[in-house]
């Protein structure tokens, strides 16, 4: 297809109807959306099931379902046609791996509530990152860190931290945590930076 594509990585929730929605609204920017299920059709209604998801699937199996479905969206969009990765929490851990990857055009990574270390040298992605003020799963030094590692790489990166917000507040299934302000602002910031990176070069290879 013309469209360029995206690649969505769900929460250790698994892929929810609310990520689902999430999927649909990517898509309905003309965005060709792959969105791999690493836990082969299974959700959790708790924290408890989701740790439990989390930890029964090897990690070597979630990242074959990343590799296999990275692989067709580039068959499908064009190998050298740069995609974005949009990914939340446990999702967010895998997009900047692949972020990382020098040999995957990724143009743009937007990360929900997640930080990692990583060698980000290689990368040819812009960054945007949208994080809890109140979150126990990140440190502001690991937010720190992270930054740090993305200047020294060249790599652009916009972080935005929403005040009064925990972990999952873009999560509608997730009622204690969900705010509908900051959540609406957050996916507004992503559109217009997937626009800004992948849509306008959609006919257009990477360069490199």
């Amino acid at each position: 297809p013309d469209s360029p594509g995206v690649i969505f990585l769900h929460s250790a929730w698994g892929l929810t109807a609310c990520h689902r929605q999430m999927c649909d609204r990517l898509a309905a920017m003309g965005l060709h959306v792959v969105a791999p299920d690493l836990y082969g059709g299974a959700t959790a209604d708790t924290w408890e099931e989701a740790q439990r998801l989390r930890t029964q699937r090897r990690t070597s199996d979630r990242w074959s379902a990343i590799a296999r479905a990275t692989s067709h969206l580039q068959r499908s969009t064009g190998r050298r046609r740069p995609i974005g990765v949009v990914g939340l929490s446990m999702g967010g851990h895998w997009a900047l791996f692949l972020a990382e990857r020098g040999e995957i055009a990724v143009a743009a990574t937007v990360v929900f509530y997640a930080v990692r270390g990583g060698d980000y040298r290689d990368s040819r992605s812009a960054f945007q990152f949208h994080l809890a003020a109140e979150d126990e799963y990140v440190s502001s030094l690991r937010v720190q860190k992270l930054r740090g590692k993305l200047e020294a790489a060249s790599r652009p990166a916009d972080f935005y931290t929403y005040e009064g917000t925990q972990h999952w507040f873009c999560d509608r299934e997730r009622p204690q945590s969900y705010d509908e302000n900051a959540a609406q602002l957050a996916w507004t910031r992503t559109e217009a930076f997937v626009q800004h990176h992948l849509l306008p070069h959609a006919a257009a290879p990477l360069a490199g």
